[in-house]
């Protein structure tokens, strides 16, 4: 049976440009699932454009939009973005699209019906010179922890997961007044219903979590699960399906988890396949990819979700939460507008070159800073010097001196070993989430390609000992042939050029050979020299 692979992509919030920050946070996920149909698993990788709640509508505000104009702008950068990036979304959707209203409507009536959801009146900050209640988003004020400013949600700098009425001082972020108390009656989710069930995932997944990750959800265990506010009195969102509250919308975060499921329906449903069966299935894995400010939402709210729609839904079993990608030792922010965005990025640098940088560089257990100078100097290094130009040497000796005629396979025992151990590694490292370690590996790969060579010198050879050139090309030849393939789920492009000249048919995880009947017509050069001062960001 076919392993079955769900991936979950977190929703960036469709209010500014993609970033750095979100780069690195959501790469692992697509290098996980190339890696896994590269393998022949049966991959379901989805994400989308979260495009409700507050954020859309004070930006929304700054521009003088409307929300839906806002959200549509971000949405078509995003899709823009990811293809530039080479991501392989089975589907990438939308929040505000007709198909998960009302798909997410009919899942929170399941919920209510399975005894989950309950009406509660509560003190709510209202500003009296808007005259409306404001939202978590809409607040600015003191946080209670670590005394930084903060919104009302969640706080930037200790990443304390806040309510309105926890923050000292708090004020209207749209006019600057003072906040006060008034009643208003709200639909809650009775989270702490599922305490014991999401003690158990995190005991069960205490070897595989990172360490932020379990520290996070262990720290909300540990003070008690709190009923989350179902409801927002805002007017951008999705509709409540229920009497009494049409004046309010679903809290974004409840909207968005539950985008996994629409957008993975939505996709089986056009392809003629089952995802109830799919994703209830206990042989399916499902991974979550995140940056570490989303943890407690996917490891506690998620799974609460699920099992109160249904416990035979697969919990989440890899969360892969990246940590900080900072600019000069800061945090980047798009209120602050310390960032640099993908969109930059792609002015000045191919993808397989940004997606290989970052990969090489991810924040997986701790926060990493951005220069130019170091990303120049990786690609010029690693790719330029190491890759590409042990492709580039050898395949245009062969197109100089033999007509790019390839001499006929014969592999030495030893480097076909060292082929198959890299593939075996790698792959127990990306199915263990340390992604970074793996592209370490493939690094490794290609300074053994180069040391092979450099060692075995068939620029010596061919015209002496013509039988010891054909061997040593052979056995470099299988080896460009297992980098491309090896590096493909990092860097496709490459990847497919190289297959292609040398004939690599092969869509497997395991090694494979060129076509000796191949004649090199060309050789493309894979990565061009990056010269610093020629980068403008």
């Amino acid at each position: 049976m076919k392993e079955q692979i769900f991936i979950g992509g977190a929703w960036p919030y469709a209010n500014n440009k993609l970033h750095i920050g979100h780069l690195a946070a959501l790469l692992p996920g697509d290098f996980i699932a190339r890696y896994f149909r590269q393998k022949g698993a049966e991959v379901l990788y989805v994400s989308g454009s979260d495009c409700h709640g507050t954020p859309i509508t004070v930006s929304a505000k700054a521009q003088n939009l409307s929300p839906m104009e806002v959200a549509q702008k971000y949405d078509a950068l995003f899709n823009q973005a990811f293809a530039s990036l080479d991501f392989s979304y089975d589907l990438y959707t939308a929040t505000m699209t007709d198909y998960h209203k009302t798909h997410v409507q009919q899942f929170i009536k399941k919920i209510y019906e399975h005894g989950y959801i309950y009406e509660k009146e509560e003190d709510e900050l209202f500003c009296e010179n808007c005259n409306k209640f404001i939202s978590d988003r809409e607040i600015k004020g003191i946080c209670p922890v670590c005394g930084s400013e903060t919104n009302g949600d969640q706080c930037d700098h200790c990443l304390t997961e806040l309510s309105p009425d926890m923050i000292v001082n708090p004020c209207c972020k749209l006019c600057g007044n003072a906040a006060v108390k008034k009643k208003n009656k709200h639909l809650y989710f009775a989270l702490h219903k599922f305490s014991k069930g999401i003690q158990k995932l995190l005991d069960s997944h205490k070897n595989s979590w990172r360490q932020t990750t379990i520290n996070e959800t262990s720290k909300y265990l540990k003070q008690g699960l709190k009923d989350r506010a179902l409801t927002r009195q805002i007017d951008w969102g999705v509709e409540l399906p229920f009497d009494g509250f049409k004046d309010k919308r679903m809290y974004v975060w409840f909207d968005a988890l539950m985008g996994y499921l629409t957008a993975g329906e939505r996709y089986c449903e056009e392809h003629g396949k089952d995802f109830w069966n799919f994703i209830t299935d206990k042989n399916t894995k499902c991974f979550y990819i995140l940056g570490k400010d989303n943890i407690v939402f996917h490891t506690i709210i998620l799974p609460g979700i699920l099992q109160a729609l249904n416990p035979q839904i697969q919990q989440p079993d890899m969360i892969i939460a990246s940590e900080y990608v900072n600019l000069g030792g800061t945090k980047m922010s798009k209120s602050k507008g310390n960032l640099v965005t993908v969109e930059e990025l792609l002015e000045n640098f191919d993808s397989d070159s940004i997606r290989y940088f970052f990969m090489y560089n991810n924040p997986e257990k701790k926060d990493t800073s951005f220069s130019v100078n170091d990303f120049v100097d990786i690609h010029n290094k690693h790719l330029v010097g190491g890759y590409g130009n042990f492709v580039n040497r050898n395949l245009s000796f062969l197109l100089k001196r033999f007509g790019g005629e390839l001499p006929k396979i014969q592999i030495d025992q030893n480097v076909q070993k060292y082929v198959q151990s890299a593939y075996k590694t790698i792959g127990e490292l990306i199915e263990r989430g340390e992604n970074r370690a793996a592209v370490e590996e493939i690094f490794n790969f290609i300074k053994y390609c180069n040391k092979y060579y450099d060692e075995s010198a068939p620029w010596t050879l061919y015209e002496t000992n013509k039988a010891e050139f054909d061997r040593v090309t052979s056995n470099c030849l299988y080896l460009i042939s297992n980098l491309a393939n090896i590096s493909s789920p990092l860097m496709p492009k490459a990847a497919a050029k190289v297959k292609n000249m040398l004939g690599v048919k092969e869509e497997k995880w395991g090694e494979v050979n060129y076509d000796p009947s191949i004649v090199l017509k060309d050789v493309n050069i894979l990565f061009n020299r990056v010269k610093l001062d020629e980068v403008k960001l």
